[in-house]
């Protein structure tokens, strides 16, 4: 798993890692990482980029669409 690396320098990416139950956006024109826990409605939270989960994520979890990250998930 994991994300290509080259993807954050284009574009915006979001990112799902369930394992924490944990979704991620990654703002390529800020520069700025944001944090939306599952389950947890208005909970985006800015977190520096070398946060623990964050680069979990990087490594492995998955790509999701931007519709997904607003949506959100559902605790299980």
């Amino acid at each position: 798993m994991g994300i290509e690396l080259s993807a954050f320098a284009s574009r915006d990416v979001f990112l799902d890692y369930d394992h924490e139950e944990v979704t991620f956006r990654w703002d390529h024109r800020t520069g700025t990482v944001f944090r939306k826990f599952y389950g947890v409605t208005e909970s985006e939270q800015p977190v520096p980029a070398d946060n623990r989960l964050y680069n979990d994520a990087v490594l492995y979890g998955r790509e999701i669409s931007k519709e997904q990250y607003e949506k959100g998930f559902d605790r299980r």
